[in-house]
């Protein structure tokens, strides 16, 4: 059986095969369990495997890549428009191989085991200061509802919490006191539990030369370098640095038709949290440009003057995007006077 393109469709117990030729034709169709999976695939041989880029997905990949196998990921939302019919296992592996099969599809880049750690590391710290942040929101409302008021940073929490529990003034009691200091006793494991997620974080950066090549652009620390170099690697899946900034949806939303184009706010698409890291570097940059003369300050503070000072961060947060993927596509070095915009 010459089974050119494999399609699977992945579950944690059941995994659907759909195996074509060159032509497109379905020579092979199957239901494997966990246990025979690996064996089912290795027996067909396959040129190419594709899947979903989905949970699991990497770990299969990369298995599958060490048999001297071609591996195609695909995000879901590409799938969808290929599913014939109902939607079942059976259709949606016929579906991956008809998507693989398209000249123009983006694939998704497989993550190595580094690139997993390092994210599992952003996700988990990304976890624990939301819920920092919602014990704090909790704390702030429980006093505010007694006519305790505080600033909204997790500092200011810190400095006036004291003072608080140290005495029972006017309607803090002591339940209401209790119930703050066990909630200050949560968030100090949280803040702990992101201590040691920083410190992994500089250890990565410190290991990976994808990350220092992109920790010199201004607005790009260790955070930012490791989530970027943990979500796209070495960045060659895409095309230029335009390709790049669309897919963190920092370009405009377009809504065009009959020859008139239309401009909205940025698309938003893709990953919300590389995103809001890559515009808040931004922002740090912007608090620094006034009284600058280089060329970039300059430019920076003509587009505040002119379009504001949000859209000159999405527009840094747009241009850092591109300079990234120049830098992590090629052993360029970083020269921000070639990277300035006029």
């Amino acid at each position: 059986m010459d089974v050119d393109i494999l399609g699977i469709d992945l579950a944690k117990r059941v995994f659907q095969l759909h195996g074509a030729d060159r032509s497109g034709h379905a020579l092979h169709r199957s239901k494997v369990t966990r246990d025979g999976f690996v064996e089912a695939v290795r027996s067909l041989r396959p040129r190419i495997v594709a899947m979903e880029a989905c949970s699991s997905a990497h770990h299969w990949a990369r298995s599958f890549q060490a048999m001297g196998m071609e591996v195609r990921l695909i995000s879901p939302q590409y799938v969808s428009p290929f599913v014939k019919t109902n939607k079942n296992d059976r259709n949606d592996a016929q579906a991956i191989v008809e998507a693989a099969s398209r000249p123009t599809m983006n694939f998704v880049a497989v993550k190595s085991v580094e690139q997993q750690d390092m994210q599992a590391v952003h996700r988990v710290r990304d976890l624990l200061t939301r819920q920092r942040t919602a014990l704090i929101n909790q704390a702030r409302g429980l006093l505010g509802e007694r006519g305790v008021t505080m600033a909204k940073s997790p500092e200011a929490f810190k400095r006036a919490v004291p003072q608080v529990l140290s005495s029972c003034d006017g309607e803090v009691t002591g339940i209401c006191q209790a119930m703050v200091l066990e909630l200050t006793e949560q968030i100090k494991v949280l803040e702990d539990g992101i201590d040691r997620a920083e410190t992994l974080i500089k250890s990565f950066m410190k290991r990976s030369p994808l990350c220092k090549r992109i920790a010199v652009i201004g607005g790009v620390g260790p955070i930012t370098a490791t989530a970027v170099v943990a979500a796209i690697g070495d960045a060659k899946e895409f095309r230029n640095g335009r390709h790049l900034s669309a897919w963190m949806g920092l370009v405009p939303r377009q809504y065009s038709s009959g020859g008139k184009s239309q401009l909205k706010g940025i698309s938003k698409r893709g990953d919300t949290y590389l995103r809001t890291l890559l515009i808040h570097g931004a922002r740090t940059v912007l608090r620094y440009v006034v009284g600058k003369t280089d060329v970039q300050s300059r430019w920076l503070q003509d587009l505040i003057a002119r379009r504001g000072y949000n859209r000159a961060a999405v527009a840094l947060a747009n241009k850092n995007a591109r300079v990234i993927q120049a830098l992590l596509s090629s052993d360029t070095p970083y020269r921000p006077g070639a990277a300035a915009v006029h």
